[in-house]
């Protein structure tokens, strides 16, 4: 599991207080980053992460998804910033839908959710219009952030010690 995804799955679980499942297996070497369930509305998410910082690939753009491309060495980091990327190859994908199917997640009744570092201009449009949810990773650092400031439990789980210990230092 990536950091960054280990991140959002602290983000879910102890600031949103959702279940979670990270880093589900799918036949055809596909991979589900997080499923989540708030236990209160009953209300279901499938998380895809792609954070970079790169300077050139740290945003999503509306760029066209070529599945041919993100097998060349050369393209596969422009492919995987682009909203199309996560609705083929994340999102859409006969293995991965199946694999949701088996726990629980029926098409058209859970929310898809992209964690991005930011995203071009035009991309919260269509990303919305195609019921998909953006968050900024910034925003998510930043809420877990406001949380552990005050929060006194110690936690074992190395990435949300640091980012416990980060935030407590920074007040």
């Amino acid at each position: 599991m990536e950091t960054t995804e280990k991140i959002v799955e602290a983000y879910v679980r102890y600031i949103n207080h959702w279940a979670t499942i990270p880093n589900i297996k799918c036949p055809g070497q596909y991979e589900i980053d997080l499923l989540a369930i708030d236990p209160k509305s009953g209300k279901k998410y499938h998380i895809e992460s792609g954070v970079s910082i790169a300077t050139g690939f740290s945003k999503l753009t509306l760029q066209k998804f070529d599945p041919d491309l993100l097998k060349a060495r050369l393209h596969k980091s422009k492919q995987r910033r682009t909203l199309g990327y996560f609705m083929e190859h994340k999102f859409s994908q006969p293995t991965v839908l199946a694999t949701l199917k088996t726990y629980g997640f029926e098409p058209g009744k859970y929310q898809r959710v992209i964690v991005s570092w930011g995203w071009e201009p035009r991309v919260e449009a269509e990303a919305s219009r195609q019921n998909v949810l953006l968050w900024k990773f910034a925003d998510v650092l930043s809420g877990i952030a406001e949380a552990f400031r005050a929060e006194r439990t110690y936690f074992t789980d190395d990435t949300l010690r640091t980012l416990q210990l980060y935030a407590m230092a920074s007040r």
